[in-house]
C-alpha cells in the first residue's frame, strides 16, 4: 500500500511539472523569432496569401481550358398561342381563317454544351501576370516576416528592460531604505537636520513610484511580446536571455562592411514587381485590339407531350447537335483603346521611376541604418562608463554626507544623476539591439 502511495504521488508530480512546464514556455531571442514566424497573426495571414495567389492563378489558367456546362429546361404552355390558317386548307370558305395550336403544351430539354477558346491575348496576358502575382505575395510575405522580426526584437528588448529597470529600482530604494533609516537615526540623536531626512524622503517616494511603474510595464511588455509572437497574453514566458548578454551578442563591427545586394531588399523586390504589375497591364491594354476566337459544341434532346409523362420509357426524344466558332474583330473604339494603352504606358513610366527612386531611398537607408548602429554602440561604451563614473560619485557623497562633508542636497543630486545614468545605459543596451536588427532588414542578406 505504501509503494503504491508513492508511485501515485510521483505521477502526480511528474503530471503537475509537466503542467508548469507546458504553461511556462521559455525563449531565447532567435527562439521567439522562430516562433513568431509561425504563429504571429500577420504572418499567418501572409502564408495564407501565398496560397490565395496560387489558387489565383490556377482559376485564370482554368479559364482558358475546356468548360463544359449542362442545362435542363421544362416548359408548360398554360395558354398555347393561336396561329390563323385560311380556311380553304380544310375545306372552308375562302376569305375566312380557322383557329389551330401547333405543337404540344409542355416541354422537356437536356442540353450539354463544350466550350474551348482558342486565342485570346487577354488570357495569355493573365496568365503571365497571375504568376507574377505569386512573386509579389512572395515577396510580401517576406516583408511581414521581417517586419514580424523586428517587432518581436523590440518586444523581447523591451521586456528585458523592464525586468532590469525594476530590479535597479529595487536595489535604489533598499539603498535608501537604508540612508533613511540611519539619517533618522543621527537626527533622533540630535546629530542632523530634519531637512536631510525630508530630502531622503523625497528621493525614496520617486524611486518607490518608479518602481511600481517598472512593475506594470514589466507585465505589459511580457504580453506585447506574447500576442507579437502569437501566443495568448497571459502567458507566463520566460526569457533565456538578458539584456547585457543579448547586447553583447548584438555588438558586430563586421555589419558595418557588407555590401548591399540591391536585389535582397524586399522593398527593392516590392518596387520591382509593381513594375511587373504595370508592364502587364500595358500588355493587356495592347491585347485588346487582338481578335478572339472561341469553339463550342453543343448536344441535346427534347421532348413534347400533352401531359407531364416524359419519364415513361415511351416518351419519344429527339436530338440535336451543333458545332460553332465565334470569332470577334475589335474593328472601332472611338480611340478609347488607344487612350487606355496610353494611360497604361504612362503608368509603367512612373513605375520605372519609382524603382529608381526606391534605390537610391534604400542606398541612404543603410547609410542611415549603418550611422545609427555605430551610434548606439558608442552611446553603449559612453552609458557604461558614465554610469560607473555615477556610481563612483554617488558612493563617494554618501561617504562625505554621513562623515558631515556634504549635504543632503548634494547627496540628492548625486543619487539623481545615478538614477539617470542607470536608464541611459539600458536604454542604450535596448538601442543596440533594435539598431542592428534594422540594419539587418535593410541588408536581408
Amino acid at each position: 500500500m505504501k509503494q503504491f502511495i508513492l508511485t501515485s504521488l510521483a505521477i502526480i508530480l511528474s503530471f503537475t511539472a509537466f503542467a508548469q512546464e507546458q504553461a511556462a514556455p521559455s525563449f531565447s531571442l532567435e527562439e521567439a523569432v522562430a516562433y513568431a514566424l509561425e504563429n504571429n497573426y500577420k504572418a499567418i495571414n501572409a502564408n495564407k496569401d501565398i496560397i490565395d495567389a496560387q489558387k489565383q492563378k490556377w482559376e485564370t489558367i482554368a479559364g482558358g481550358l475546356p468548360q463544359i456546362e449542362g442545362a435542363v429546361s421544362y416548359q408548360n404552355q398554360l395558354k398555347q398561342p393561336v396561329s390563323l390558317i385560311p380556311a380553304e386548307f380544310f375545306g372552308g370558305e375562302p376569305g375566312t381563317f380557322t383557329p389551330i395550336i401547333f405543337g404540344q403544351q409542355q416541354t422537356a430539354s437536356a442540353t450539354a454544351t463544350l466550350k474551348q477558346q482558342i486565342f485570346d491575348g487577354s488570357y495569355i496576358v493573365g496568365v503571365q501576370a497571375s504568376k507574377a502575382f505569386i512573386s509579389y505575395s512572395a515577396n510580401n510575405k517576406e516583408k511581414t516576416d521581417l517586419e514580424v522580426r523586428k517587432a518581436v526584437v523590440e518586444a523581447y528588448g523591451n521586456v528585458l528592460l523592464a525586468k532590469e529597470s525594476v530590479a535597479i529600482f529595487e536595489k535604489n530604494r533598499e539603498t535608501l531604505d537604508k540612508n533613511l533609516y540611519e539619517t533618522k537615526k543621527i537626527f533622533e540623536n540630535g546629530l542632523g537636520d530634519e531637512e536631510s531626512v525630508d530630502q531622503l524622503q523625497i528621493t525614496l517616494s520617486s524611486v518607490e513610484n518608479q518602481l511600481r511603474n517598472a512593475r506594470r510595464l514589466e507585465k505589459l511588455t511580457l504580453q506585447m511580446l506574447n500576442l507579437v509572437m502569437g501566443l495568448d497574453i497571459t502567458t507566463p514566458t520566460l526569457l533565456k536571455e538578458d539584456l547585457d548578454q543579448l547586447t553583447q551578442k548584438e555588438m558586430d563591427l563586421r555589419l558595418l562592411d557588407q555590401e548591399l545586394t540591391m536585389e535582397n531588399n524586399v522593398d527593392y523586390k516590392l518596387a520591382y514587381n509593381l513594375n511587373e504589375q504595370r508592364f502587364f497591364e500595358l500588355k493587356l491594354a495592347k491585347s485588346r485590339a487582338l481578335p478572339t476566337l472561341n469553339a463550342f459544341i453543343n448536344y441535346g434532346s427534347t421532348a413534347f407531350s400533352q401531359n407531364f409523362d416524359f419519364f415513361n420509357g415511351d416518351q419519344q426524344w429527339f436530338d440535336s447537335s451543333i458545332l460553332g466558332f465565334d470569332l470577334s474583330i475589335p474593328i472601332f473604339s472611338s480611340f478609347k483603346r488607344s487612350a487606355t494603352t496610353a494611360r497604361a504606358k504612362i503608368a509603367l513610366d512612373k513605375a520605372k521611376n519609382q524603382l529608381e527612386e526606391a534605390k537610391e531611398n534604400i542606398r541612404l537607408q543603410l547609410e542611415n541604418a549603418k550611422s545609427e548602429y555605430l551610434f548606439s554602440i558608442e552611446q553603449y561604451d559612453t552609458s557604461k562608463a558614465n554610469l560607473a563614473l555615477a556610481e563612483r560619485i554617488e558612493q563617494k557623497n554618501q561617504i562625505k554626507y554621513f562623515e558631515g562633508l556634504a549635504s543632503s542636497f548634494e547627496l540628492r543630486q548625486a543619487q539623481t544623476q545615478l538614477y539617470s545614468a542607470q536608464q541611459e545605459y539600458l536604454q542604450s543596451m535596448v538601442g543596440v539591439i533594435n539598431k542592428k536588427t534594422e540594419l539587418e532588414t535593410i541588408i536581408n542578406n
